[in-house]
């Protein structure tokens, strides 16, 4: 049990630089462009100590809601005892990396926007609407024959007679 409580306690192995990852830092993480309403994931890197978030932080989607010259503002979402708190935080951009969580809204919006257009060529309206999976369809099994089961009827007079 470790004795200091300060604001970096228990992150030796949560900040250490990945196997092959340590060294320089790339170019392109400088270069990336966040826009005001993205979704970024929180990942600090132990290499660089300014601009880097709290512990509780890493590994949180965030949206973006501003953009400064070296850092960038995250909202994140916070459980506080029974509630959820919107907490807003800056971030330098080595700690923060584009988010993947809304790729598959993304393309799912791509392709029912081609589907409606291929519908909308032949004159024909589609619903795009996910729908749940439904029951699995019922089937005849062939082949079976029916056989009827009955118990043995107990007879407690000759149990008792017989003894053991």
């Amino acid at each position: 049990m470790p004795a200091g409580h300060g604001l970096r306690s228990r992150t030796r192995d949560l900040f250490a630089r990945g196997f092959r990852k340590k060294g320089y830092i790339a170019l392109s993480t400088y270069l990336k462009t966040y826009k005001v309403g993205e979704y970024v994931d929180v990942k600090v890197n132990g290499a660089i100590h300014k601009g880097m978030p709290h512990k509780f932080y890493h590994g949180r989607t965030g949206k973006v809601w501003n953009v400064t010259k070296r850092a960038i503002g995250v909202e994140i979402n916070k459980q506080v005892g029974n509630r959820i708190i919107k907490k807003r935080i800056h971030v330098r951009v080595e700690h923060v990396q584009p988010s993947r969580c809304a790729e598959e809204i993304k393309e799912r919006k791509k392709r029912n926007d081609k589907l409606k257009a291929e519908a909308k060529a032949r004159g024909e309206v589609i619903s795009t609407k996910r729908q749940p999976e439904g029951p699995k369809p019922g089937f005849m099994v062939e082949g079976a024959t029916l056989e009827t089961f009955t118990p043995i009827p107990y007879d407690v007079v000759n149990d008792l007679k017989g003894g053991y």
